[in-house]
């Protein structure tokens, strides 16, 4: 029997990287302008190859991984569509309570999927705490700047920690042995 692949490896570190970038402009370490770096990794690295690697979890029966991949994956496209519907004048700028809600309601979702993540590696455990903590900071960062950059900070932190777990998936399972923990 041929061996199926771990997707989880490819969804994290789609997550992570494209979490990194959007927080780096949250965080304020670079010009919101740079959000042109952004659209093309949220469009394919954080959206499609998440979306791909939820579809593959489907396939392993991993329920956590197809819901929570797919989902985050359908996150990115619809963030940087929005955005780039935003800018191109096809429709008007979201007013700070639409994404506030946006964000909040993607804050429910993942607090859901850290009950659910009781269940996963640690390592899953810890990103989706932070990951839902995010969220919320994002959401109240709509109406308070200070909150805003925080999330940019957990969101820098969620990025390394979803690296993290997507290097123990890809190295462990290259090595055939637990050399990370997770």
């Amino acid at each position: 029997m041929q061996k199926t692949a771990n997707p989880g490896a490819l969804g994290l570190g789609a997550f992570a990287l494209t979490t990194f970038l959007l927080s780096m402009v949250n965080a304020e370490f670079i010009a919101p302008e740079s959000i042109g770096m952004v659209l093309p990794m949220a469009f394919f690295y954080g959206g499609l190859a998440q979306v791909l690697a939820g579809m593959w979890e489907f396939k392993t029966g991993n329920i956590f991984g197809a819901t929570c991949f797919t989902s985050f994956g359908a996150f990115w496209m619809g963030l940087a569509l929005m955005i780039v519907l935003e800018t191109a004048g096809v429709i008007s700028a979201v007013p700070p309570a639409g994404l506030a809600v946006f964000l909040a309601a993607w804050g429910f979702f993942t607090l859901y999927a850290t009950f659910a993540a009781t269940k996963a590696p640690r390592g899953l455990l810890a990103l989706f705490i932070a990951l839902t903590i995010t969220f919320f900071l994002l959401a109240g960062g709509e109406y308070v700047s200070g909150l805003k950059l925080a999330g940019g900070y957990l969101g820098i932190l969620v990025a390394l920690i979803a690296w993290y777990d997507s290097a123990a998936i890809l190295i462990n399972d290259m090595f055939g042995r637990k050399v990370l923990p997770f």
